[in-house]
């Protein structure tokens, strides 16, 4: 089976517009976490998809998709996230495999909550990949020289750029795999990680890149909510 997992665990806002987390704020004329939702809901390939949120906003969730969503009910299920990004991942394997099982042949297909453009083709693409590949992960090439400053005065080093790539969503796995990478970290790799395709990296097994758009961008500042807003059609804030 295929998975969509949606990560929506988040309660703070770094926006500073609102005491709401950022996956609940408008775009348009929805929230942005149903946007995303909407574009999993759409690709026949995925059989289930799991959207893990915060316990103070499960119900929440709950109440946007008897509002929102049209198509697909019985496919979406509401999971408590955890403390961070991996351990709300694990949450929602955990209760894929309560619900269905552990089997070989169990993908998921994990995606930022807000970043509500990921097209049909980017998610078409993660489950080529990793169905032949078992993970994978969605990327941008950079554009701007990369500078890095060990401690932010001063340039460390210039990266050659070609090699440089800035990281989406999409990240995609065969869960098995998934679950036995995170489960060989100590508690020392687990601090480090900033998201699941580095739990592979850490134990330098090998990720594939799928090609992303910059128009799939993650709305994390005022800016980025801007941006969106106007891509919608939708008012724009001050």
């Amino acid at each position: 089976m295929i998975f969509g997992a949606i990560l929506a665990g988040g309660v703070g806002s770094r926006m500073n517009i609102s005491d709401m987390p950022k996956q609940f704020l408008p775009l348009g004329d929805k929230p942005i976490i149903i946007h995303t939702l909407e574009k999993f809901l759409l690709c026949e390939r995925i059989d289930e998809i799991y959207i893990g949120v915060h316990p103070n906003w499960l119900v929440h969730m709950e109440d946007l998709i008897q509002k929102y969503v049209k198509i697909r009910k019985e496919q979406i299920h509401i999971v408590a996230g955890g403390g961070d990004r991996n351990t709300t991942i694990m949450n929602l394997v955990d209760q894929m495999e309560k619900d269905f099982g552990s089997s070989e042949e169990h993908y998921i297909i994990t995606h930022d909550s807000v970043r509500p453009f990921v097209t049909a083709r980017i998610i078409n693409d993660n489950i080529d990949t990793v169905l032949k590949y078992k993970a994978c992960d969605t990327v941008v090439a950079a554009t701007d020289t990369i500078v890095t400053s060990k401690d932010g005065n001063v340039i460390t080093e210039i990266p050659n750029r070609q090699w440089m790539y800035q990281g989406q969503t999409p990240q995609s796995f065969q869960i098995n795999l998934l679950k036995k990478w995170y489960y060989d970290l100590t508690e020392e790799e687990k601090a480090i990680l900033t998201d699941a395709c580095k739990i592979g990296v850490v134990r330098n097994a090998e990720v594939r890149l799928v090609r992303g758009e910059v128009s799939n961008l993650k709305i994390t500042t005022v800016t980025d909510y801007k941006v969106a807003q106007a891509m919608v059609g939708g008012n724009l804030i001050d």
